[in-house]
């Protein structure tokens, strides 16, 4: 959604006898013409507020900490912004003589042949097996400081490719934000941890769609145990709705769990809040068939009105690199992504392509994460 300025922030300086007008004056002068002028404001305004309060040193550090920390990693991954990455989760225990060990390496591999990057905590076990099956430049390590020694595993160490963060709860933020897939494999405590919060992200809104693969060996039982959990005790008695179990997909092999997160963007490109409108960007448009039959098929999404098809428009002046890609818009009711797991199943058919961009789709260097 657009961004709304907080005018209690301003009224409240301004009702107190501060003039706020040099802090956008210098603001103006650092970054002129950038459209998020309105945003830094009311960064520079919550500091000043947190200042004037002055109630506690503790709360002062943490939040300099984190910000120094948000910051440092924006500037580390702008390099990296053009590529899509994969977030693998996985027990950092897993011995080097383990299949699993084996898998994740192979997975890591695989990814790398199609041109993803592979993101993991930077530890050893699955951590270690990804990074050493993609290799260097395909991978981005997110270490964590510890009080006791902490070395990240061999491929990402020393390098321009490995970030260390003091919080894990900024950690885990980029584990999500630079993720366009996540790849879980069996681990413990952390590795369901980061599971359910992934699922929750998503179900709720909170994160943009993307593919969830729970990988296993063949013949595991480790994620199909997990997911017989989630159908008799939280579908059953109704804690999710059925269709939430849309939003992962269970793989037994490094294809499967590759061919997921290819397919996934076969068409669909990204994902955006356009005012109360959800768009979908596309990479073909649809044919006029498969866009009726959708507006049946999948009528529940929408709060009001129809599914439209259209091109680039003047409302989006913000995103011109995205100019060249069809787009769906609709009144999402923003509650079922399960549902829209489905819809996006659906676009990404060839055969609801229209005829004449029904081609083999060419692999992005653009960013796809949403706006």
């Amino acid at each position: 959604m657009p961004y709304e300025p907080n005018d209690l922030l301003s009224r409240h300086f301004q009702s107190n006898g501060i003039d706020l007008s040099k802090v956008e004056e210098q603001l103006n002068l650092i970054a002129p013409n950038s459209p998020n002028i309105p945003l830094y404001r009311d960064m520079i305004l919550t500091v000043l507020r947190m200042a004037q309060d002055d109630l506690n040193r503790w709360n002062a550090k943490i939040t300099l900490q984190a910000l120094r920390e948000l910051e440092h990693a924006f500037r580390v991954l702008e390099q990296f912004k053009g590529r899509r990455k994969v977030t693998v989760f996985g027990s950092a225990r897993t011995p080097i003589e383990h299949p699993l060990y084996g898998l994740a390496r192979e997975l890591g591999a695989a990814l790398a042949r199609s041109d993803l990057m592979v993101i993991t905590g930077a530890g050893g076990g699955i951590m270690a097996a990804a990074h050493e099956g993609a290799g260097r430049d395909h991978s981005l390590g997110f270490n964590i400081t510890l009080p006791f020694e902490q070395h990240a595993n061999p491929t990402v160490d020393g390098t321009e490719n490995l970030l260390s963060f003091h919080f894990f709860f900024t950690r885990k933020l980029f584990f999500v934000k630079e993720a366009d897939a996540l790849v879980l494999c069996p681990g413990g405590f952390g590795t369901l941890d980061e599971a359910l919060e992934v699922l929750t992200l998503i179900q709720t809104g909170k994160s943009p769609l993307v593919p969830v693969v729970l990988l296993d060996v063949p013949g595991g039982t480790f994620w199909q145990g997990a997911l017989d959990f989630i159908h008799n005790q939280l579908e059953n008695n109704r804690y999710i709705l059925p269709t939430d179990m849309k939003l992962m997909r269970l793989a037994h092999n490094t294809e499967e769990a590759v061919e997921e997160i290819n397919q996934f963007y076969s068409n669909f490109h990204s994902s955006r809040w356009l005012k109360h409108q959800f768009v979908i960007r596309m990479n073909h448009k649809l044919s006029e068939p498969a866009l009726e039959q959708m507006q049946t098929a999948f009528a529940d999404l929408c709060l009001s009105d129809r599914f439209h098809q259209h091109a680039y428009n003047v409302e989006e002046h913000n995103e011109p690199e995205f100019s060249h890609l069809a787009r769906l818009s609709f009144t999402f009711n923003a509650r079922d992504n399960g549902r829209l797991r489905e819809l996006i199943d659906f676009i990404n058919l060839p055969e609801n392509w229209a005829v004449n961009q029904a081609r083999t789709p060419q692999r992005s260097r653009e960013p796809i994460k949403v706006t």
